[in-house]
């Protein structure tokens, strides 16, 4: 009898056991049930995560402080609507399905902060832009030239030889845009990154050689004739005496500008077409940004060198006699330092720099053969003839 009592209250107590675990489990689920079908009903926006999660996203962000305590997610992050069935044929290509109001089509060279108020992070904003192409060895240079453009200039230096933080020495660098990749020309550097919606914001873009001595030169007086004059694209006056190719570029001592000149007997089929009007040269032009756009589409993807780019600027602007011209009393001398040649191979016995003007000679032709195709193809397809 002691024995059946005993085996009948251990089964007993693993039956009440077993009960007890069902009724837990169905509780649990009941529980979670309820719980579940009122979660959605609660918003986002009134949970605080807890400062352990916080201070791992802090740590995440490279940031050594907590946030302010109770900080949590934006407060429509509760609420994100489906996404909704956009298209704006009008849009910039690619962004057709964002609502108008979203789309930032242009950029800038504006140095941002990494903290505080968006609107509250430049105290000026540049104007204008002003690019040289740059070796370390015409960094003395570059520093005079740099001192002749106010705080309404922004200074962007492409880099060609490497060579970015030995820059620093000079406080203005601090300032500056470095791009830096090796053994490259300015009209490589332009064509990659100064699309026109990217300095959309300034109005006008200097793309200058490193070799130009600016001791007779002022930025913001240059400015002023430019705008004064109506030119779209522009360049200082040439010193005579030193580095000249084209009368057209040679300062003239008796006026602000000049828009034509005399040439060689046979070098000008037309008084208004180049060399004699309509022309700048590729080491110191200046562009508005109008004109900007459309040169940026003319510069050739694989043609680094620009030979030949000067004839054609006229393409860009109506009447291109009246709008591009030479600022004489604002001037400046080419050095003639030809410190991109050293930058070449040395290729089948030739010296580096005879490499890479055999190149810009040719690169001369390829434009001149491109763009004629180009308006033979037009016509053709149109059914007119050249005027």
């Amino acid at each position: 009898m002691v024995t059946s009592h005993r085996r009948f209250t251990g089964v007993f107590k693993r039956s009440n056991g077993s009960a007890r675990l069902i009724i837990t489990t169905i509780m649990g689920m009941v529980f979670g049930y309820f719980i579940g079908i009122s979660f959605p009903s609660v918003s986002l926006t009134k949970i605080s995560l807890p400062s352990s999660i916080m201070s791992s996203l802090d740590v995440a962000f490279g940031d050594d402080h907590q946030r302010p305590s109770g900080r949590s997610f934006p407060e429509n992050l509760g609420s994100i609507p489906l996404t909704p069935k956009i298209y704006v044929p009008t849009n910039p290509r690619g962004a057709e399905s964002l609502p108008p109001g979203i789309v930032v089509a242009e950029s800038d060279f504006y140095l941002r902060r990494l903290w505080g108020e968006p609107s509250e992070d430049l105290m000026k904003k540049p104007k204008y832009l002003v690019t040289f192409t740059v070796g370390l060895a015409q960094k003395n240079n570059i520093d005079a030239c740099v001192k002749k453009f106010s705080e309404d200039f922004q200074i962007l230096l492409f880099h060609y030889d490497g060579r970015t933080s030995e820059w620093d020495q000079f406080e203005w660098s601090k300032r500056a845009v470095h791009i830096s990749i090796r053994k490259q020309t300015k009209w490589w550097y332009a064509k990659r990154f100064l699309h026109p919606d990217v300095v959309a914001a300034y109005d006008y873009i200097f793309i200058w050689d490193e070799d130009l001595g600016v001791e007779h030169f002022n930025g913001d007086k240059y400015i002023q004739l430019v705008k004064k004059h109506g030119l779209e694209i522009s360049q200082p006056g040439l010193e005579p005496n030193n580095g000249l190719t084209w009368q057209m570029t040679k300062r003239r001592g008796d006026r602000e500008v000049h828009k034509d000149t005399e040439e060689k007997p046979g070098w000008c089929s037309d008084p208004r077409l180049p060399p004699c009007a309509a022309f700048v040269e590729i080491m110191a032009p200046v562009f508005s940004r109008e004109a900007w756009r459309c040169v940026w589409h003319m510069i050739q993807n694989d043609l680094v060198h620009g030979w030949g780019l000067d004839f054609a600027l006229r393409r860009c602007v109506e009447p291109a006699h009246e709008k591009i011209g030479v600022v004489d009393s604002q001037w400046i001398v080419h050095q003639v330092i030809p410190s991109l040649g050293s930058q070449g191979n040395t290729e089948n016995g030739k010296a580096p720099w005879q490499g890479v003007r055999e190149r810009c000679r040719n690169e001369w032709t390829m434009f001149q053969d491109r763009l004629a195709n180009a308006d033979k193809a037009y016509y053709s397809q149109n059914g007119k003839t050249r005027g």
